[in-house]
């Protein structure tokens, strides 16, 4: 009997981290449902009691189910039957399973037949179900689009649509278009209101539309006659029972095969307006984003873990001149990097998610009542430390999945290439998660001003304060002295950009990893205080920090700003 969260200590660290107090306080709003609902916490311990009951759910079914089926999964794929989707059996049976188990609804309100436990709950259940099959988290993860409903859809709708995800209802985000893929404020989807009908009906083709045939469809379409950008496009919600979307095919991909990526013709689909008009990219959207990257993220750490484990199974098992593999010093480094990657990521993944919560419970909480100044500031604060790091983790997090899955086939050999093993399925699905919701250029694009307006800095300045272990005070001290080095680089950076424009894009990347690098280190050194492979973690990290910071000021330093030119007119060459 397997258990993705009892085996897993560092994710039961994480569910202790001393902001859950603060976090359980907003969310259950002093407690104050206690006497209305039975499963309703009493206090904060019965709170997080409940919340690891619950993951230790979440992780057997994971473990007992979801895993062991995700083989025949990647093997059998979804398909198109009458114009709809029929997922693989054993996706059926993961289904069924996590809503046996509860599963559904995890953050949604009681009001609504939720849970109403915190994101980092959800957050956690996601990097569990990923481990055990990256695609299924594509279908189950996608229950998030409900807290769109739930932060802007009117009351009607949430009555409508929220309990039914709570019992089991499956999501999609319905936005790219053939013609539409990064660059959204071009969706030509049309959005007409019919008085006869009242309601607005969808005419148009979507495409890479994950778990397009969900029952529940967010989608982004122009309302606004006559418009070519953003401001004509609105968002509506899309329920699969009222017809009038057919999937046309299901996309032939190279991984999370379980997974239907869809391409959708709307007739006359009919649909309810969620918030405001002409509001859908410019707020609903980015908020779905935002979601969506966090969850990607969530799902990227947990392939890490899969692909570190069955690296570290391997070389455990399989023995070349006369001992196993591990004693080799190379393989030994591998897996030790390894796992510094995937602790620095999963450490990134929860210190953003408690950014994220604490602005999103503030959020909710304005809609209740006034906040008071105290609070009006501390949502600003968080909201802003939310949307620097919301992008750093997406980044980090997709490119580590990569790398591990990568290095997971190494460790295995030429038996790694073969399908007899697990890593050979992980090495395909992560491809897709440094493209996805957001390639890991665009991260950078969305994380760079982060760099340039301090907000990474003056976070760096908050870790630098905190009070570290013994073990890693030398780490610390090197890791002040590496961002003074940092600072020096965006100054270089900006100052060439008045004069070249292009100049901070061409370096952004160098910049943003270089904090970020320093951001993981400085937090596995917090958590070295717990448990000794953190300080390893630690020293391991701050190794390829100093070493990638290196090299990008380096880079820098012997760049000047008419490179860019240079570069651009190479490519125009070819």
């Amino acid at each position: 009997m397997a258990n993705f969260f009892s085996d897993n200590k560092d994710l039961q660290f994480h569910l202790e981290h001393p902001l859950m107090r603060k976090i359980v306080e907003l969310k259950e709003r002093g407690f104050a449902e206690k006497d209305l609902y039975d499963f309703a916490p009493q206090n904060f311990e019965d709170a997080m009691d409940s919340y690891r009951r619950v993951m230790e759910i979440a992780g057997g079914v994971c473990g007992d189910v979801i895993a062991p089926n995700a083989e025949g999964v990647d093997h059998e794929g979804p398909r198109v039957v009458n114009d709809h989707v029929e997922y693989a059996s054993g996706t059926v049976e993961n289904m069924k399973a996590v809503v046996d188990a509860g599963l559904s609804g995890l953050t949604l309100p009681r009001k609504y037949d939720g849970l109403n436990f915190p994101l980092i709950c959800f957050v956690m259940a996601n990097e569990m179900v990923s481990r055990a099959d990256a695609s299924f988290e594509n279908i189950w993860g996608l229950q998030d689009c409900a807290e769109t409903l739930n932060e802007f859809a009117s009351e009607e709708l949430k009555q409508k649509y929220l309990p039914w995800v709570s019992a089991g209802a499956t999501c999609a985000m319905d936005l790219t278009e053939p013609d539409a893929g990064s660059d959204l404020g071009a969706v030509m989807l049309k959005a007409t209101w019919s008085e006869e009908k009242g309601t607005w009906l969808l005419n148009g083709v979507k495409r890479f539309i994950t778990n397009g045939d969900g029952d529940i469809s967010l989608v982004l379409a122009r309302t606004e006659e006559g418009t070519t950008d953003a401001r004509g496009l609105s968002m509506l919600v899309y329920d699969k029972r009222d017809g009038g979307v057919k999937v046309r095919r299901i996309e032939n991909k190279l991984g999370i095969k379980g997974s239907p990526t869809c391409e959708l013709v709307f007739t006359n689909a009919p649909a309810q307006l969620v918030g405001d008009r002409k509001m859908g990219l410019i707020k609903y959207v980015m908020s779905l984003m935002n979601a969506a990257r966090l969850g990607i993220g969530a799902q990227s750490v947990g392939l890490c873990e899969a692909a570190y484990r069955e690296a570290l199974k391997y070389a455990h098992e399989r023995e070349q001149f006369g001992k196993a593999i591990i004693k080799f010093p190379a393989i030994a480094e591998m897996l030790s990097n390894m796992r510094a990657k995937l602790h620095g990521a999963r450490a990134l993944l929860y210190e953003t998610t408690r950014f994220v919560e604490i602005y999103k419970q503030y959020t909710h909480i304005s809609h209740e009542r006034s906040l008071e100044a105290e609070e009006r500031q501390e949502m600003k604060f968080y909201n802003r430390l939310a949307d620097g790091y919301t992008p750093l983790v997406k980044l980090f997090s997709s490119e580590y999945a990569n790398s591990l899955a990568y290095d997971a086939i190494q460790i295995h050999g030429g038996s790694g290439f073969m399908k007899d093993y697990p890593c050979e399925r992980l090495y395909r699905d992560a491809r897709i998660m440094n493209i996805y919701e957001g390639t890991s250029q665009l991260q950078v694009v969305a994380a760079i001003n982060g760099i340039t307006k301090g907000t990474f800095i003056e976070q760096i300045a908050r870790y630098a304060e905190a009070e570290y272990c013994d073990a890693v005070k030398p780490a610390v001290e090197k890791l002040a002295a590496l961002t003074e080095r940092v600072k020096a680089m965006v100054e270089r950076v900006e100052t060439i950009n008045r004069d070249f424009p292009a100049y901070k894009d061409f370096h952004a990347r160098r910049l943003v990893e270089s904090v970020g690098y320093i951001v993981m280190t400085y937090l596995l050194a917090r958590q070295s205080g717990e448990a000794a492979e953190y300080v390893s973690d630690t020293r391991l990290m701050l190794k390829m920090t100093e070493a990638y910071i290196a090299a990008a000021e380096t880079y820098i330093a012997n760049s000047e700003g008419s490179d860019v030119a240079l570069i651009n007119e190479v490519g125009e060459q070819y």
